[in-house]
Protein backbone atom coordinates (compact mmCIF):
# COMPACT_ATOMS: atom_id res chain seq x y z
CA UNK A 1 0.00 0.00 0.00
CA UNK A 2 2.05 2.86 -0.99
CA UNK A 3 1.14 6.48 -1.40
CA UNK A 4 0.99 5.97 -5.28
CA UNK A 5 -1.57 3.44 -5.00
CA UNK A 6 -3.93 5.81 -3.79
CA UNK A 7 -4.97 9.81 -3.75
CA UNK A 8 -5.08 10.14 0.23
CA UNK A 9 -5.31 8.65 2.94
CA UNK A 10 -7.74 9.68 6.04
CA UNK A 11 -5.50 7.96 8.92
CA UNK A 12 -1.43 7.91 9.09
CA UNK A 13 -0.68 5.76 12.15
CA UNK A 14 2.96 6.23 12.77
CA UNK A 15 5.03 3.97 15.67
CA UNK A 16 1.93 3.74 17.58
CA UNK A 17 2.48 2.65 21.37
CA UNK A 18 -0.35 2.27 23.79
CA UNK A 19 -0.08 1.62 27.79
CA UNK A 20 -3.16 1.15 29.75
CA UNK A 21 -2.15 1.18 33.54
CA UNK A 22 1.92 0.75 32.01
CA UNK A 23 0.88 -2.53 30.11
CA UNK A 24 1.35 -2.12 26.51
CA UNK A 25 -1.34 -3.09 24.95
CA UNK A 26 -0.34 -1.87 21.04
CA UNK A 27 3.01 -1.92 19.95
CA UNK A 28 4.72 0.05 17.41
CA UNK A 29 1.79 -0.22 14.74
CA UNK A 30 2.34 1.70 11.62
CA UNK A 31 -0.54 1.39 9.12
CA UNK A 32 -2.01 3.96 6.05
CA UNK A 33 -6.21 3.92 6.11
CA UNK A 34 -6.94 4.69 2.73
CA UNK A 35 -9.92 6.93 1.74
CA UNK A 36 -13.26 5.67 0.74
CA UNK A 37 -12.52 2.20 1.24
CA UNK A 38 -13.36 -0.82 3.57
CA UNK A 39 -10.18 -1.45 5.68
CA UNK A 40 -10.23 -4.50 8.43
CA UNK A 41 -8.29 -4.91 11.34
CA UNK A 42 -8.07 -8.93 12.02
CA UNK A 43 -6.91 -10.82 15.06
CA UNK A 44 -7.11 -13.28 17.69
CA UNK A 45 -8.76 -12.02 20.51
CA UNK A 46 -6.60 -10.11 22.62
CA UNK A 47 -4.86 -8.91 20.02
CA UNK A 48 -5.68 -5.45 20.50
CA UNK A 49 -8.15 -4.73 17.39
CA UNK A 50 -11.01 -3.28 19.35
CA UNK A 51 -7.80 -0.82 21.05
CA UNK A 52 -6.88 0.60 18.24
CA UNK A 53 -9.94 1.31 16.65
CA UNK A 54 -11.31 3.32 19.69
CA UNK A 55 -7.92 5.42 19.67
CA UNK A 56 -9.06 6.59 16.02
CA UNK A 57 -11.97 8.50 17.37
CA UNK A 58 -10.50 9.14 20.70
CA UNK A 59 -12.82 6.80 22.76
CA UNK A 60 -10.30 5.32 23.99
CA UNK A 61 -9.63 8.13 26.35
CA UNK A 62 -12.93 7.66 28.57
CA UNK A 63 -11.44 4.86 30.51
CA UNK A 64 -10.90 5.24 33.78
CA UNK A 65 -7.55 3.29 33.69
CA UNK A 66 -4.41 5.26 33.01
CA UNK A 67 -3.30 5.61 29.21
CA UNK A 68 -0.28 6.78 27.69
CA UNK A 69 0.01 6.90 23.72
CA UNK A 70 3.28 7.05 22.14
CA UNK A 71 3.46 7.58 18.39
CA UNK A 72 1.71 9.61 15.78
CA UNK A 73 -1.96 9.36 14.46
CA UNK A 74 -2.92 11.84 11.80
CA UNK A 75 -6.25 12.28 10.18
CA UNK A 76 -6.64 13.90 6.97
CA UNK A 77 -2.92 14.77 8.15
CA UNK A 78 -3.78 16.62 11.10
CA UNK A 79 -2.63 14.90 14.89
CA UNK A 80 -5.92 13.36 15.98
CA UNK A 81 -4.75 14.87 20.05
CA UNK A 82 -4.82 18.24 18.89
CA UNK A 83 -8.44 18.11 17.33
CA UNK A 84 -11.34 18.60 19.61
CA UNK A 85 -12.43 14.87 20.59
CA UNK A 86 -15.99 16.11 20.44
CA UNK A 87 -15.64 17.23 16.97
CA UNK A 88 -13.71 14.33 15.86
CA UNK A 89 -15.91 11.56 16.96
CA UNK A 90 -19.22 13.69 14.76
CA UNK A 91 -16.90 12.49 11.84
CA UNK A 92 -15.49 9.09 13.07
CA UNK A 93 -18.76 7.49 14.06
CA UNK A 94 -18.65 4.31 15.61
CA UNK A 95 -20.61 1.05 15.85
CA UNK A 96 -20.22 -1.39 18.63
CA UNK A 97 -20.46 -5.51 18.24
CA UNK A 98 -23.23 -5.20 21.05
CA UNK A 99 -26.20 -3.33 19.47
CA UNK A 100 -26.87 -0.27 21.67
CA UNK A 101 -30.05 1.87 20.78
CA UNK A 102 -31.45 4.20 23.44
CA UNK A 103 -34.21 1.98 24.41
CA UNK A 104 -36.56 4.36 26.14
CA UNK A 105 -36.64 6.35 22.74
CA UNK A 106 -38.71 6.04 19.90
CA UNK A 107 -37.00 4.50 16.95
CA UNK A 108 -37.55 8.77 15.55
CA UNK A 109 -35.76 9.65 18.35
CA UNK A 110 -33.03 7.47 18.19
CA UNK A 111 -31.96 9.69 15.15
CA UNK A 112 -32.99 12.78 15.97
CA UNK A 113 -31.71 13.15 19.29
CA UNK A 114 -28.17 13.33 18.26
CA UNK A 115 -28.69 15.45 15.43
CA UNK A 116 -30.70 18.14 18.04
CA UNK A 117 -27.60 17.68 20.27
CA UNK A 118 -25.41 18.78 17.52
CA UNK A 119 -27.93 22.12 16.81
CA UNK A 120 -29.98 20.66 14.18
CA UNK A 121 -33.15 22.31 15.37
CA UNK A 122 -35.53 22.61 12.02
CA UNK A 123 -38.14 19.76 12.80
CA UNK A 124 -38.00 19.07 8.50
CA UNK A 125 -34.38 18.76 7.88
CA UNK A 126 -34.57 16.51 11.03
CA UNK A 127 -37.68 14.26 9.22
CA UNK A 128 -35.50 14.26 6.01
CA UNK A 129 -32.42 12.93 7.85
CA UNK A 130 -34.14 10.25 9.47
CA UNK A 131 -35.86 9.18 7.01
CA UNK A 132 -32.75 9.23 4.26
CA UNK A 133 -31.02 7.51 7.34
CA UNK A 134 -33.42 4.84 7.86
CA UNK A 135 -33.74 4.16 3.92
CA UNK A 136 -29.56 3.62 4.13
CA UNK A 137 -29.59 1.03 6.40
CA UNK A 138 -32.64 -0.59 4.87
CA UNK A 139 -35.09 0.05 7.92
CA UNK A 140 -37.28 2.13 6.26
CA UNK A 141 -39.53 0.28 4.83
CA UNK A 142 -39.68 -2.43 8.08
CA UNK A 143 -40.40 0.87 10.64
CA UNK A 144 -41.92 3.46 8.82
CA UNK A 145 -45.28 3.10 10.36
CA UNK A 146 -44.07 2.69 13.85
CA UNK A 147 -41.21 5.29 14.12
CA UNK A 148 -42.78 6.41 17.81
CA UNK A 149 -42.68 2.59 18.94
CA UNK A 150 -39.19 2.13 21.02
CA UNK A 151 -36.40 0.80 20.25
CA UNK A 152 -36.22 -1.80 22.30
CA UNK A 153 -39.13 -3.50 20.31
CA UNK A 154 -36.99 -4.09 17.31
CA UNK A 155 -35.26 -7.50 16.31
CA UNK A 156 -31.36 -7.58 17.33
CA UNK A 157 -30.54 -7.28 13.91
CA UNK A 158 -32.98 -4.10 13.58
CA UNK A 159 -31.48 -2.99 16.39
CA UNK A 160 -27.86 -2.55 14.88
CA UNK A 161 -29.43 -0.99 11.63
CA UNK A 162 -31.08 1.56 13.57
CA UNK A 163 -27.32 2.22 15.24
CA UNK A 164 -25.94 2.28 12.13
CA UNK A 165 -28.45 4.66 10.64
CA UNK A 166 -28.16 6.72 13.89
CA UNK A 167 -24.80 7.25 13.45
CA UNK A 168 -25.30 7.69 9.35
CA UNK A 169 -27.32 10.61 10.39
CA UNK A 170 -24.49 13.16 11.44
CA UNK A 171 -22.64 12.43 7.83
CA UNK A 172 -19.22 10.81 9.04
CA UNK A 173 -16.58 10.81 7.00
CA UNK A 174 -15.23 7.94 8.62
CA UNK A 175 -17.63 5.14 10.20
CA UNK A 176 -15.50 2.50 13.21
CA UNK A 177 -17.83 -0.89 13.43
CA UNK A 178 -16.33 -2.96 16.30
CA UNK A 179 -17.29 -6.66 15.06
CA UNK A 180 -21.12 -5.23 14.26
CA UNK A 181 -22.33 -8.74 13.32
CA UNK A 182 -20.99 -10.72 15.59
CA UNK A 183 -24.48 -10.35 17.88
CA UNK A 184 -26.58 -10.97 15.16
CA UNK A 185 -28.24 -13.22 12.83
CA UNK A 186 -27.20 -14.78 9.64
CA UNK A 187 -29.70 -12.76 7.27
CA UNK A 188 -29.17 -9.61 9.28
CA UNK A 189 -25.43 -10.27 8.84
CA UNK A 190 -25.27 -10.41 5.37
CA UNK A 191 -27.54 -7.09 5.13
CA UNK A 192 -24.87 -5.62 6.76
CA UNK A 193 -22.06 -6.82 4.75
CA UNK A 194 -23.48 -5.63 1.39
CA UNK A 195 -24.35 -2.13 3.75
CA UNK A 196 -20.70 -1.76 4.36
CA UNK A 197 -20.15 -2.25 0.71
CA UNK A 198 -22.50 0.40 -0.57
CA UNK A 199 -21.34 2.77 2.17
CA UNK A 200 -17.94 2.83 0.98
CA UNK A 201 -18.97 5.12 -1.66
CA UNK A 202 -19.29 7.84 0.63
CA UNK A 203 -16.97 7.71 3.41
CA UNK A 204 -14.29 5.48 4.52
CA UNK A 205 -15.47 2.15 7.44
CA UNK A 206 -12.83 0.32 9.32
CA UNK A 207 -14.21 -2.90 10.87
CA UNK A 208 -12.92 -4.67 13.22
CA UNK A 209 -13.60 -8.47 12.37
CA UNK A 210 -13.06 -12.01 14.25
CA UNK A 211 -14.20 -13.35 11.40
CA UNK A 212 -11.51 -13.82 8.19
CA UNK A 213 -14.12 -14.69 5.83
CA UNK A 214 -16.30 -11.93 6.47
CA UNK A 215 -13.08 -9.56 6.22
CA UNK A 216 -12.22 -11.49 2.85
CA UNK A 217 -15.81 -10.68 1.45
CA UNK A 218 -15.95 -7.28 2.47
CA UNK A 219 -12.68 -5.78 3.00
CA UNK A 220 -10.04 -3.76 0.57
CA UNK A 221 -7.44 -3.53 2.72
CA UNK A 222 -6.51 -5.86 5.95
CA UNK A 223 -4.08 -5.71 9.03
CA UNK A 224 -3.55 -8.92 10.96
CA UNK A 225 -2.56 -8.23 14.42
CA UNK A 226 -1.16 -10.55 17.08
CA UNK A 227 -0.57 -10.25 20.44
CA UNK A 228 -0.69 -6.31 20.33
CA UNK A 229 1.30 -5.87 16.96
CA UNK A 230 1.31 -5.45 13.26
CA UNK A 231 2.37 -8.82 11.77
CA UNK A 232 1.01 -8.15 8.15
CA UNK A 233 -0.71 -5.24 6.59
CA UNK A 234 -1.90 -5.05 2.52
CA UNK A 235 -4.59 -5.62 0.25
CA UNK A 236 -6.71 -7.85 0.89
CA UNK A 237 -6.57 -10.40 -2.12
CA UNK A 238 -2.74 -10.54 -0.98
CA UNK A 239 -3.59 -11.24 2.41
CA UNK A 240 -5.86 -13.56 1.86
CA UNK A 241 -4.85 -15.33 -1.46
CA UNK A 242 -0.64 -15.33 -0.73
CA UNK A 243 0.07 -13.89 2.81
CA UNK A 244 3.71 -13.29 3.86
CA UNK A 245 3.78 -13.80 7.33
CA UNK A 246 3.47 -17.68 8.25
CA UNK A 247 1.28 -16.34 11.50
CA UNK A 248 -1.09 -14.82 9.27
CA UNK A 249 -1.42 -17.67 6.84
CA UNK A 250 -2.45 -19.92 10.11
CA UNK A 251 -5.03 -17.44 10.98
CA UNK A 252 -6.43 -17.47 7.35
CA UNK A 253 -6.74 -20.75 7.20
CA UNK A 254 -8.43 -21.21 10.90
CA UNK A 255 -5.25 -22.73 12.42
CA UNK A 256 -5.26 -20.15 14.93
CA UNK A 257 -7.94 -17.79 16.30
Amino acid sequence: MEAGERTEDVFNISRLYLYIDDKAILKNISVKIPNNSVFGIMGPSGSGKSTLLKVLNRLIEIYDSKIKVDGKVLYFGKDIFQIDAIKLRKEVGMVFQQPNPFPHLSIYDNIAYPLKSHGIKDKREIKKIVEESLRKVGLWKEVHDRLNSPASQLSGGQQQRLTIARALALKPKVLLMDEPTSMIDVVSSQDIENLIKELKKEMTIVLVSHNPQQAARVTDYVAFLYNGELVECGSSDEIFTSPKNELTKKYVIGRIG
